[in-house]
């Protein structure tokens, strides 16, 4: 068997067409040629920009403007998200928030210019993979094409002689790739066989999966609901899932109200434990509620735990845990010792020790002194763990020395102005604060169960105790299962597209001139691999150990009685192992 050197695979030594037919369709990817455009014509303009439209590199640039396009979204404030950031955004830039209005940048994701990237692309991809399925099917139902004239001219090659009849070793040579799981067949001379399909599956799998996740965020984006609720412990009302109960709500453009799982839920206790020492002092190591819920409006009660990155699953509804934080139970009283007010109120949390602060507004019921009915407002300011020396902050997040230091102040709160305020904020411009003996402000800390007194008999402030709340998140987002399902898939795909040579093989079994057959063994792949070369080297070492080589002819013709010497003992039958060279250019 002789070595095979590398192969001139020039454009000028391209004289074989059958070449360019045995090496065509190794891939789904449409041809580059230009179509036969009428001058100016509409069809002649409507097919060109289909082909632009569908082709990879649009697709790829449509791709990337889509990822820029998304960054607006993510720095600049969104309407649909946070129309009090949105507010403040305007207030602060009373230059660029007119210009951004126009360009939609305060709704990226519903504005024209994205939801027009978003559908080019979906287009695109839709007419890239829709004739490359098509062309795929083609090939999968036909035969590898054969094989070409000159096998010689291909990547690897490998020859030999042997003894064997052509049609044994043509029946060895389709026994043995299909034994290698080749798709093979006989083509007159010579046996065709081609392997790698998976590269196209996953290549379109990829671009399929990629459809399945536009479609996905689309339609999670467009029937979306997402919403907050703060929850105190021990609260009898609870939740329950209408629009009227959230605290915060937002949807996306196609949901309806009718869309909300019915379900309500109360948070029985909430636990959260900290570490007590260390560098890690203070440091969550246990957040959880336990919830009973029920289902529809007769349902069971059912009860839950529901910790972080755990949540409550209610049909397709989902309930995080997003926040915790402190709400002292305060009880006013007015002159005459009735109870005006007595609630759990929640303060927010201002650093990781959950020093808090809030308001207590007392609308209705209070009268002064003079019996005259005014409103109540309550600045709280909560140290979980009160240390002295540190009177500004908690020193530790758990209820170790809790301190509730109230400021009241009496007059007009102005919530029947009409304009919204919020529960967390007291509007100071109608009030007046409350002095005590010296003429200072009133200002006092209070421990559970202590009592503040208002000067001249306006009244007294207790706090009781303390309770804690926590905040839910109430996300119901179809699609997910979708969008996962599309991104694997995309994962394994590309895996695929990258990893899986699609290669073919021929073997060519002739009578040569002298009656001894000769074989070729050649193939060619998609790109260029030292997997190729190899492969067929073991391919064709298998082969030769079943059609072992023959004696090369004899050369020397010279029949001088000088060749009798040594002539005999000379073994011509030896021929070496195959051996398979890559042609010039292949990588090594």
């Amino acid at each position: 068997m002789s070595k095979t050197t590398g192969t001139d695979t020039s454009p000028e030594r391209a004289d074989d067409s059958d070449l360019g037919a045995a090496g065509s369709q190794l891939s789904t990817a449409p041809k580059e040629d230009l179509p036969n455009l009428p001058a100016l014509g509409v069809i002649g303009w409507a097919r060109w920009f289909w082909r632009q439209l569908t082709s990879m590199r649009v697709a790829l640039l449509l791709l990337l403007l889509l990822s820029l396009g998304a960054i607006p979204g993510s720095l600049i404030p969104q309407s649909g998200i946070d129309e009090t950031k949105v507010a403040d955004f305007r207030k602060a830039h009373t230059f660029l928030a007119p210009v951004y209005d126009k360009l939609g940048l305060f709704h990226v994701y519903s504005s024209v210019w994205f939801s027009a990237i978003y559908i080019l692309l979906f287009v695109s991809l839709i007419g890239c993979i829709i004739p490359r399925t098509w062309q795929f099917v083609g090939q999968l139902r036909g035969r590898p094409p054969g094989a070409p004239k000159r096998l010689t001219r291909l990547p690897a090659y490998t020859t030999w002689r042997t003894e064997a009849e052509p049609e044994q070793v043509r029946e060895a040579a389709l026994a043995l790739l299909k034994k290698r799981r080749f798709r093979a067949h006989l083509a007159g001379d010579a046996v065709a066989a081609e392997k790698g399909y998976l590269r196209e599956v996953g290549n379109l799998a990829f671009h399929i999966a990629l459809i399945v996740m536009l479609i996905a965020f689309a339609w999670g984006q467009l029937f979306k609901s997402e919403g907050n609720k703060l929850v105190v412990e021990g609260d009898g009302d609870g939740f329950s899932n209408t629009l009227i109960s959230y605290d915060d709500f937002k949807s996306g453009n196609l949901f309806s109200s009718d869309d909300l799982v019915p379900f309500s839920f109360t948070l029985d206790k909430f636990t959260g434990t900290y570490e007590t020492n260390g560098p890690n002092k203070g440091t969550a190591r246990t957040f959880q509620a336990a919830l009973t819920y029920s289902q529809g409006a007769y349902g069971k009660g059912k009860k839950d735990l529901v910790k972080v990155n755990e949540p409550l699953e209610i049909g397709d509804a989902k309930v995080y845990l997003t926040a915790h934080g402190y709400a002292p139970v305060i009880t006013v009283r007015d002159g005459k010792g009735n109870v005006v007010y007595r609630d759990a109120v929640p303060l927010l949390p201002l650093d990781s020790n959950v020093t808090s602060t809030g308001v207590v507004k007392v609308l209705d019921g209070y009268k002064n002194a003079k019996g005259v009915s005014e409103q109540l407002g309550i600045s709280a300011f909560f140290l979980p763990t009160y240390t002295k020396g540190s009177e500004t902050a908690s020193t530790f997040p758990a209820l170790q020395n809790p301190v509730l230091n109230l400021t009241p102040y009496h007059g007009d709160l102005g919530v029947d102005s009409g304009i919204p305020q919020s529960v967390y904020q007291l509007d100071k411009s109608h009030v007046k604060a409350f002095k005590d003996a010296k003429g200072a402000q009133l200002r006092d800390n209070l421990k559970p169960g202590q009592t503040m007194k208002l000067p001249n008999g306006a009244g007294t402030i207790t706090y009781e105790s303390t309770k804690e709340w926590a905040n839910f998140q109430i996300v119901q987002q179809p699609g997910t299962d979708w969008a996962l399902a599309g991104s694997l898939a995309a994962i394994f795909g590309l895996a695929g597209s990258l990893f899986i040579q699609r290669r073919r093989v021929w073997v060519r079994a002739v009578k040569g001139p002298d009656g001894v057959t000769v074989v070729e063994m050649a193939g060619l792949g998609r790109s260029e691999s030292a997997k190729l070369p190899e492969e067929l080297g073991d391919l064709a070492g298998i082969l030769y150990d079943q059609a072992p080589g023959a004696p090369e002819p004899d050369d020397d013709t010279d029949t001088d009685a000088d060749s009798d010497a040594g002539s005999s003992d000379q073994d011509d039958t030896t021929t070496p192992d195959p051996q398979v060279v890559p042609a010039e250019g292949a990588e090594k």
